[in-house]
């Protein structure tokens, strides 16, 4: 076999194992809406739900609410991940990627903002006032963010067949978000912070993969993704948490009664398929570009009906089929792209 024959073969085994990371984040991403929704009417996430309620509204206890929760996923998530790095023998290069700040790690804790306080903060208020399948699918236009900002930042090339790819897979989200919508616009009672918790994980999500995509050009995937959480826990259990705290919500008093077994499974199941979830979210991108990374990824939001329906007996709509459909018709698309025409990710 000549050089040019090994060449093409590492570069479609680089590709395969791109998409196959993509796939195991769908997947995982998907696992993750069942802890993010069962947590909500557990002890003492439900209690203080009703003490701040009873004090400041609705509105204001589930946002109050979500906050602690994220905390605790941001928690869990960094030990699950600190698991995974000391198994890989990484805390070394994690100790020089942190040194390294400007060429570096400050792309991490950027992406930490839009990922913390903006995306899984938003995803977490969906789930609360509208549900997890509907928050699993409100965020299925992060692609559409992802790509254009790493096309105009980094000038990451997107193929004719990979953008028509994410087109059909965001019309599957849109087919099985439109479908709720329309159902709530017709009984009247349309639930307009939850869609805000939905926006705001679109928008976060895809800005941060953008931002990872920058920082994973010169770190090692694992690492940057650690940092990454390290940086959204300092967010919330540094800042966040003790100014709620200071202002007047029981963020300590509920932070405590959070470790009861019950509740302590649950968090841990999130942060194990949440981590693992964003560790093959991130390996994805420098093997086959962010747009595709979040395009296949994207499959989340049809694995999270499926779980859902599976777990709590949720029956899905003909709406959530057929955008589950077009979801999947989308991936293969992407997956029946060339390997040729992704011999630069980078248009160079």
């Amino acid at each position: 076999m000549d050089l040019q024959a090994l060449k093409k073969q590492e570069h479609s085994r680089r590709i395969k194992y791109g998409y196959m990371w993509a796939l195991f984040c769908a997947v995982l991403w998907g696992l993750w809406y069942l802890p993010g929704t069962a947590v909500w009417v557990l002890n003492p996430f439900d209690q203080m739900y009703g003490e701040v309620a009873a004090t400041s509204g609705d509105g204001v206890a589930l946002v109050i609410v979500a906050v602690l929760i994220t905390a605790f996923n941001a928690a869990t998530v960094i030990l699950a991940l600190g698991v995974w790095n000391g198994v890989l023998g990484k805390f070394g290069e994690m100790s020089r990627t942190l040194k390294e700040f400007h060429p570096c790690s400050k792309w991490f804790f950027l992406a930490s903002i839009f990922g913390g306080p903006m995306a899984i903060l938003g995803s977490f208020i969906a789930m609360g006032f509208v549900g997890g399948a509907f928050a699993a699918v409100a965020a299925l236009m992060y692609p559409v963010v992802g790509s254009i900002l790493a096309s105009k930042w980094y000038g990451e090339k997107i193929t004719k067949r990979a953008f028509i790819g994410i087109v059909v897979i965001i019309l599957g989200g849109i087919t099985i978000f439109g479908g709720g919508v329309l159902t709530e616009i017709g009984s009247g009672n349309v639930l307009w912070i939850g869609y805000l918790g939905g926006l705001m994980a679109a928008t976060g999500w895809g800005i941060e993969g953008a931002i990872a995509g920058k920082g994973l050009d010169i770190a090692e995937p694992d690492v940057g993704l650690t940092i990454r959480f390290i940086g959204e826990g300092i967010i919330w259990w540094i800042i966040a948490v003790p100014l709620l705290a200071i202002i007047g919500f029981p963020m300590f008093k509920y932070a405590l009664l959070a470790f009861e077994p019950l509740t302590l499974l649950v968090l841990i199941f999130a942060g194990i398929t949440f981590g693992f979830c964003y560790v093959s979210w991130y390996k994805s991108f420098p093997l086959i570009g962010v747009g595709r990374g979040q395009g296949i990824g994207n499959l989340y939001g049809l694995m999270a009906v499926i779980f859902i329906f599976l777990f709590f007996g949720d029956v899905p709509s003909w709406t959530i089929l057929v955008g589950g459909a077009l979801c999947l018709a989308g991936s293969t698309i992407m997956f029946s792209e060339s390997t040729e025409e992704m011999e630069s990710l980078r248009g160079d």
